[in-house]
Formats: C-alpha cells, structure tokens, sequence
C-alpha cells in the first residue's frame, strides 16, 4: 500500500509539506502543490478521510437543509443535491439532508441551506458552523444563485421579439429576493420599451393559475404571452387557454422557470428559462468547503461572497420560434 512517506520520497519533500498539501493546501506554494498532486495521481495514492477528519477535527460531513415541504419540491432539488454531493464527494466529504428538526442530530463541518425565507433566519442565527445559501439573501450570508432579474429580463425580452403585442408576468405572491429580481426584470424591460403589461401574483400552484386566468379570460387578449415565475405557474397557464379555446403560441405565448421536469410534460412543451442546478450545486459545495478550510472566513467574518449563475432560455412549443413569420389575419 503506498503511504505518506512514499509520496514525500517520490516527491523529493518532507511528509510535513505532503501532509500540508493534504489538509492545508493553501499554505502551499501552488506549483509545489501542484507538483505533489502529481506525484500522487502517478503512485495512486489515497489520503485516508478518516485519519484526516482525526487530524483536523472535522466530520467530513455537509449538511443539506431543504426548508420547504418536500412534497412540494419535485425533481428541482435532486438535480440541485445530484451537483452538491459530486463535488463533495471529490474533496471526500459525505453529505447529509438535514430538515429544521433535526439539524442538531450529529455533527457536521458546514451547512448548505435552500428553500429558505424570512421567518427561518432567527433557525440560522444559531448554528456556530460555516453556512452557504442556496439563494440570494441580504443578511450578509454566502450564497449562490440564479441571475432572476436577467433570467425573467431576456425571458420578456424573447416574448417581445416574437411579436407579442401584450406582456404578462405571472408572479409567486412571496416577497422574497428571487421573486423580487423576477419581477424586476419584468418591470424593467416592459418600462423600458413601452410595452403594453401588466403584473399578476399568485400562490405557487398551478390550479392556482389555471383558475384565475379562466376566471379573466377576457382580460388577455389575443397576442398575449405570459411570462411566469415558475414551470409549475406556467403548466397553469397553458391548461387554461387551451381550456378557453385559446391557439398556443400563435394567440397565446407562455414562458416558464426552472427548466427541470415540469416543462416537459406540459401538453404544449414550454418555453422555460433553465436553472443551471447541477452547476449552482456543485458551486455552493466549493464555496462551503473553501469556508470551511479558511476559519477566518466563517460566518459574519468577511465581505457577503455571492456566485450568480445565468440561466438558459429553452425554447419549446408554447412560444413562436425566432424568425418564424406570423400571418396578422390569424389573430383575428
């Protein structure tokens, strides 16, 4: 079995810069780190995890907190953990889903939390150990987020440029950061631009949405396109104008968020802004683990750090392709 000490010999180093290269590497020189990395990638040598976490005190375990109901999350939170635990799993760290009632069950380095709101942040206030959110806040924590205000900007935008002559931004009544940017991309551009628009906010549920918009009907006339700040509020959509006997997307456009599941079973397959989840995932355990080796950069100890990730428009069938041209007399 190749050891410590054969990596130093190989390396021409003492154990104590191999050992710092293993629990401390920004102590070292990054071309003698990168040197002895090598020299253990060519003798296939394997630090030992649990000597490891002996050494530096760690449990070499991550906490995932999901704060809102799970019955509710759908597969947004898989992709979201599947990029969390793979780039946990190349430092050697395990990760744990940890609810609000159990937080305190077994020890952990570090926590990522997600699905957060107002009301949860006195629940945070009481963990000692380095936190990373899942989600812009402005309480000075370390986050990773989507870019909401350019994801719904360039989402009105696509609208606009498909020749939709109205503009409806179909909001989640929840005033909460992400929703706010959503809505502000909406705001802006329509001021902007003099677009006819108007701002709609419902609860998250798409028989939510499907309800009002039956229930006004006429009060979204032909070329309009819906922009909505969620797949699930955009499945709700759709279900109502076809209901209504509305033409999807000659009369009626819809653009979803989130791009994860929702968007592709809906009867028109939706035009949805999609969430890089596996890469904010993976993101957020970086910036964890990078907290978790700097203990001078744990909570309340540095500048707020935040990863913003832009989306990705994925045009489907519930809006007009670019280019394609419209006959005026089949929106009479």
């Amino acid at each position: 079995m190749i050891t410590l000490n054969d990596v130093a010999k190989k390396a021409n180093v003492s154990k104590m810069t191999v050992s710092r290269v293993i629990n401390h590497p920004e102590q070292v020189r990054p071309e003698l780190r990168e040197m002895i990395l090598n020299v253990m990638t060519q003798l296939d040598y394997h630090p030992n995890a649990a000597a490891r976490a002996l050494v530096g005190r760690r449990t070499r375990v991550v906490k995932l907190t999901i704060f809102e109901d799970m019955d509710t999350t759908e597969p947004y939170y898989m992709m979201l953990l599947a990029g969390i635990a793979n780039e946990l799993n190349q430092h050697q760290y395990a990760l744990q889903i940890a609810t609000r009632n159990s937080y305190e069950v077994g020890e952990c380095d570090g926590y990522i939390l997600t699905g957060i709101r107002q009301a949860d942040y006195a629940w945070v206030e009481r963990l000692n150990q380095p936190v990373v959110f899942v989600g812009s806040n402005r309480q000075g924590y370390d986050y990773v987020d989507t870019n909401n205000y350019q994801a719904v900007w360039e989402s009105t935008r696509y609208a606009a440029e498909q020749g939709y002559t109205h503009l409806v931004f179909i909001g989640i009544a929840i005033a909460e950061p992400f929703e706010l940017d959503r809505e502000r991309g909406f705001r802006e551009y329509v001021t902007t631009h003099h677009i006819s628009a108007q701002i709609i906010r419902l609860a998250n549920h798409s028989h939510v949405a499907t309800a009002y918009v039956k229930s006004h009907w006429s009060g979204f006339p032909r070329n309009t396109a819906f922009i909505c700040a969620s797949d699930r509020l955009a499945i709700g959509v759709e279900t109502a104008i076809i209901n209504q006997g509305g033409r999807v997307p000659i009369e009626y456009g819809i653009i979803g968020f989130d791009g994860v599941l929702l968007n592709q079973i809906a009867a028109k397959r939706l035009t949805t802004m999609k969430q890089p989840l596996e890469a904010m995932g993976r993101a957020a355990a970086r910036l964890l683990l990078a907290n978790i080796n700097h203990t001078d950069r744990s909570r309340g100890r540095h500048d707020q750090e935040k990863i913003i990730i832009n989306s990705r428009l994925s045009v489907a069938e519930s809006t007009r392709q670019r280019g394609v041209w419209i006959d005026e007399q089949a929106l009479v």
